[in-house]
């Protein structure tokens, strides 16, 4: 079987097709570098590229060798030190500075671990791979775009596996006809005077030798026309169509009250840039609501929704109250797959945690695909938890989950929008 290896250069001097292989190959580790390196960025950095590092054992490969035991008969270079019949002790095996024991000498030297940088596409294709919105029903003909692979007729140039032999035949056939039509009413003209001749009864013998010397040649020159050419392939070709999907937007709310203290909002900070990376990576014209809130809400932009200092008491009720009148102003549930997701230290007025509760149960969870709830806290769990409990059981599509350190951000986040097809639903 022939191999045929792809050495066009991308722009670092690699070999695209090669990286690609060894992306796959080594997958599983690549993805478990990336679950861990994700807690170690920073806020303003979690979406560059990364360095990965791959332990030196899990590149090895296998390979043939000879066994220990039997009888070996090898020859060595000359030295002073041995002679004939001396037994040559094993070297002894001792940690140098490489990535483990009993792989370096005891001069220092050894194989360090392999590390290799992969681009911002790569690592965001990693990061979110098997992600999805729950729940997302096709109700609207237009803002996501989706794409399917359609055939787009035939085209003169391809790989082998799309050769159209159908396609390439027909246009051998017309090509023989249009290069051999004229000879092959020539050799007729010339086959009917020849018989003609043939049918006389004179000789004819000069006529003749020249009918039949004429014939040979245009013979000739029809068999020399292949039968197809290069300029005979024809190639299924095939386009990406973009087809008619849904338009969701999602509501992102976040405490920025006084009990949030700076580590607690950084974590909240790192769990939406990744939802805020996942959305528009994923889906490329999603709309994404911002909404702080302290005492009182207010819907701001991407900027100030990360970045602003702002602060004060906890009202939990006034970014839920925000989302409500931004749905029946501009976000129809009918017209619009509506998400929310919350992120909350817990802290809230007594008073306030059981209305959270009625907004979310009576005028939020209705008109939602899907509401995730986020409490970023190492203290007991206070009163909104309490409440929002008692939702989780009678709604599948609203999720509450614990995070106590930057280490469970990243295994939440796969754990709330984890694929699964059987949620995937059409309406007409």
């Amino acid at each position: 079987m022939t191999n045929f290896i792809d050495r066009r250069l991308n722009s670092k001097n690699k070999s695209t097709v090669n990286r690609q292989r060894f992306l796959r190959r080594y997958k599983s580790q690549i993805k478990k570098s990336v679950s861990d390196a994700i807690n170690k960025r920073g806020v303003t950095d979690v979406d560059s590229g990364e360095s990965i590092v791959i332990p030196k054992k899990d590149l090895s490969e296998p390979i043939f060798h000879t066994g220990k035991g039997g009888v070996q008969d090898r020859i060595h270079p000359g030295n002073d030190q041995f002679s004939t019949g001396d037994r040559i002790p094993r070297p002894p095996q001792s940690p140098g500075q490489g990535g483990g024991p009993g792989e370096a000498s005891d001069s220092g030297e050894g194989e360090d671990d392999f590390i290799f940088s992969i681009s911002k596409d790569e690592y965001l294709n990693l990061l979110f791979e098997d992600l999805e919105l729950p729940n997302l029903e096709k109700n609207q003909l237009d803002k996501l775009i989706e794409y399917k692979t359609v055939r787009a007729g035939f085209c003169a140039e391809g790989v082998p596996a799309n050769i159209d032999i159908v396609k390439s035949l027909q246009g051998s056939i017309a090509r023989r006809i249009a290069m051999t039509s004229e000879k092959r009413r020539k050799l007729k003209e010339c086959q009917q005077k020849l018989e003609q001749l043939n049918n006389d009864t004179h000789e004819h013998v000069k006529e003749k030798r020249e009918l039949n010397e004429e014939i040979i040649q245009l013979k000739e020159k029809i068999d020399k026309v292949p039968f197809i050419d290069t300029f005979d392939l024809r190639f299924r070709n095939y386009t990406r169509q973009p087809v008619p999907t849904s338009k969701a937007v999602m509501f992102c709310l976040m405490d920025v009250s006084g009990s949030m203290d700076q580590a607690t909002k950084d974590i909240a900070k790192r769990f939406y840039i990744l939802l805020y990376l996942f959305l528009t990576r994923t889906y490329k014209t999603i709309d994404v609501i911002y909404i702080r809130h302290h005492t009182q809400a207010k819907e701001v932009d991407e900027q100030e929704f990360f970045y602003s200092q702002e602060t004060g008491g906890t009202i939990a009720s006034s970014a839920l109250e925000l989302m409500v009148k931004v749905v029946e102003e501009r976000y129809s549930e009918s017209n619009w797959n509506i998400y929310g997701a919350q992120a909350s230290d817990g802290d809230n007025w007594a008073d306030d945690s059981p209305y959270c509760r009625k907004l979310l149960a009576e005028k939020i969870l209705p008109k939602t695909r899907y509401f995730s709830y986020i409490e970023i806290t190492q203290r007991a769990h206070q009163t909104l938890w309490q409440q929002y409990q008692q939702l989780e059981k009678d709604n599948p599509h609203f999720a509450m989950r614990h995070i106590k350190t930057v280490d469970d951000i990243y295994p939440v986040f796969r754990d709330l929008f984890h694929k699964n097809t059987q949620d995937i639903k059409t309406t007409g």
